[in-house]
């Protein structure tokens, strides 16, 4: 995922800096200290209160809004933190970098809460699960303004599938109240191979290129291509579609019922199937409080407190255990939480090698461009 929340990233690093510049011994200053490094509004405050209360130790929060910036800073070295939370599809070319040290499971107990499915699905970027522990998981599907589509397709209308997006006659008729795509090509590649029955994660050159005519052919409906003013244009009643993250779109549904703006926002997983993305707690290699991260890494896997950060965020985590403890709202949605049948179709894919990253990048230009 690419583009996430924005309040609470001055009001944490700030307050937790000045606690930490109170301490007189640098050394135990420092062993008192965790870094992390994480996507904003990612995290209740509660939770990191409760882990200062019981360890004693001052985390320090700084975030980020694009993983280009966070993996700019590990292939650099030196990052400053101790903990990051770092989306899966990086991972495969991080790993071998050496760029990560190994999970201690030893001494984190409260693994044995992961949930084995995602478990599982993550063991494709993290053979072995070695070196990540999921945090957040969630999907990239459609949200839509519930009566403007109706208003365009019918009160009958259901959005269900990838058609609404990739049927030209289908899309055509939502042009006048707005569209937008997010700006990623392992996002929407993807997807339209998916719609055409090919292999989500194809690097086939001709299996690309049939994807990337079918993509051109949205072009003229499409109001803006980009992977975050969707959340705000859906909460506003301001577009009526867009491809976008399970979350960010929940957080859009979320921002107009505060507003009482009387802009109803849904979700909806396509039937076809859709991405399965994944972000993870890594600790870098030059951590200098790897102890600390894992510590941190264990508390946020009890049960009431991976919950509590669910329930904060509006995201499902990797914890089998909290599901018990989640509010109803957030663990019967199926757009958090879908039901085992859109699981089982639910897709995740592999890192482009650079010949077919060089092909999307290209056709994905066309796309934007009309050309």
């Amino acid at each position: 995922m690419t583009i996430r929340r924005g309040w609470l990233a001055g009001f944490l690093g700030t307050a937790a800096l000045g606690l930490s510049l109170l301490a007189t011994d640098p050394v135990a200053a420092q062993n008192k200290e965790l870094r992390i490094y994480n996507w904003s509004d990612y995290v209740d405050p509660e939770v990191l209160d409760a882990f200062k209360k019981e360890t004693g130790i001052t985390v320090v929060y700084d975030t980020f809004d694009q993983m280009e910036t966070v993996e700019t800073k590990l292939l650099a070295g030196k990052t400053g933190y101790d903990l990051i939370v770092v989306t899966a599809s990086f991972l495969p070319r991080h790993i071998p970098l050496g760029l990560y040290a190994p999970i201690d499971a030893a001494k984190v107990p409260n693994l044995k809460n992961a949930w084995p499915e995602i478990q599982g699905r993550l063991a494709k970027y993290d053979p072995g699960n070695k070196h990540a522990v999921n945090y957040m998981w969630g999907t990239t599907g459609i949200g839509y303004n519930v009566a403007k589509i109706k208003e365009r397709l019918g009160p009958d209308a259901v959005i269900d599938s990838w058609k609404i997006l990739f049927d030209p006659d289908q899309l055509k008729k939502l042009s006048n109240c707005g569209v937008h795509v997010l700006d990623a090509v392992e996002e929407m590649f993807p997807a339209a191979l998916r719609y055409l029955g090919l292999n989500p994660d194809s690097k086939a050159e001709a299996d690309l290129n049939k994807a990337g005519e079918l993509l051109r052919k949205m072009r003229p409906h499409i109001q803006k291509f980009h992977s975050s003013e969707y959340i705000n244009a859906l909460a506003n009643g301001d577009i009526c579609l867009a491809v976008g993250y399970s979350g960010d779109i929940l957080q859009a549904k979320k921002r107009a019922e505060e507003a009482k703006n009387k802009v109803e926002i849904a979700y909806a997983i396509p039937k076809e199937g859709a991405l399965m993305w994944f972000d993870s707690f890594v600790i870098p290699k030059d951590a200098a409080n790897p102890d600390a991260a894992l510590a941190f890494i264990d508390f946020v896997n009890r049960p009431a407190m991976a919950a509590k950060n669910s329930d904060f965020i509006q995201y499902a985590n990797g914890n089998i255990a909290s599901k018990p403890l989640l509010s109803a709202a957030v663990r019967d949605n199926p757009g958090i939480y879908p039901p085992d049948a859109v699981m089982a179709r639910l897709y995740t894919i592999t890192p482009y090698d650079q010949k077919s990253q060089r092909l999307v990048n290209r056709l994905w230009t066309r796309v934007k461009t009309g050309k």
